[in-house]
């Protein structure tokens, strides 16, 4: 009986698994080769003491020795402690606070530097440079700078014959002092609204002109919508970030005076380093973490009116 196939043309292959399975194979297995060192840092050091802290948290344990079991004892402390509410109500003034003043400066910072003048590269490099600067260095050159007897700005307000104020040791100024320092390092925000700038359509800026809008008009009505989901990264950026502040409270002011500086970190860290309460600052630990969750939501959810997409679609 003849070929069913001519001379030259082969066989189809046999019904199962294509030729190529193997090598799909042998990329799969090097991707996740690729990929394991990062999931074993998420396992080790994110996801196990995100469980660890969670059980920690129904449980009386001061660091050594045995463990006891105390179930949600730990929240009903905390809910009846005092400087619980205290150190949330000193965080949530410097987050809701501090946020929008470091948008503002980054932006305004954004537009300056994307104007083309002579030497902008520096500027930029010189307004990023407190990003890169160490935490405590930072602190330790503002904490001069707020000194009440040779610091900068008293010195600059005893010039011009203005009473010299105690910034770091006063209760109702410490906090605006503390996000004013805040101020200082913004070159995150700086550099991606910068970003977010350049690619702003100069053919819809040269439409609007064409129109008639001025500057402002433009920058209102088109830089700033089309740059918003920018806005909206920086804004959930900044709120995470300065709800966990803690090493400006610990140095600068150890969170005095009268607790006016207890930041929730810094509270956790005492509970936890100091008091040895490691269930109870577990607790408090998993408290901020709700919180954090329930506001960045809560963002989430309003963005889909301020915040606009070229797609059209708005984050879910």
């Amino acid at each position: 009986m003849a070929d069913a196939f001519p001379l030259g043309v082969s066989s189809p292959e046999p019904t199962g698994k294509p030729r190529w399975s193997r090598k799909v194979k042998a990329d799969n297995i090097a991707g996740y080769l690729f990929l394991a060192p990062w999931i074993i840092g998420l396992l080790a050091f994110t996801v196990g003491p995100m469980l660890a802290s969670g059980i920690l948290s129904l449980t009386k344990f001061s660091g050594f020795g045995a463990i006891k079991w105390v179930g949600f004892e730990n929240y009903d402390k905390i809910f009846q402690d005092k400087l619980f509410y205290t150190s949330l109500y000193n965080t949530s003034y410097y987050a809701f606070l501090g946020v929008p003043a470091q948008l503002l400066v980054a932006l305004c910072l954004a537009v300056l530097l994307n104007m083309k003048v002579r030497n902008v590269n520096l500027f930029r490099t010189v307004y990023y440079i407190p990003t890169v600067t160490p935490t405590v260095a930072n602190v330790f050159l503002w904490v001069w700078i707020f000194n009440f007897d040779f610091g900068l700005i008293n010195s600059l307000l005893r010039l011009v014959g203005v009473a010299p104020v105690n910034w770091l040791w006063d209760p109702q100024i410490v906090k605006p002092a503390l996000i004013l320092m805040s101020l200082w390092a913004v070159g995150q925000q700086m550099v991606i609204f910068l970003a977010a700038l350049q690619g702003v359509s100069e053919e819809l800026l040269e439409a609007a002109s064409m129109d008639g809008a001025n500057n402002i008009r433009r920058f209102f009505s088109i830089t700033i919508p089309l740059i918003s989901p920018v806005i909206f990264l920086n804004l959930i950026i900044g709120i995470i970030s300065l709800f966990q502040t803690f090493t400006v409270a610990l140095i600068a002011t150890d969170g005095g005076p009268i607790n006016s500086s207890l930041f929730y970190v810094l509270y956790i860290y005492r509970k936890g380093f100091q008091s040895f309460a490691m269930g109870y600052a577990s607790g408090l630990a998993w408290i901020l973490f709700l919180i954090i969750l329930v506001i960045t939501a809560i963002q989430f959810y309003l963005a889909r009116r301020w915040v606009y997409y070229e797609s059209g679609s708005a984050p879910s």
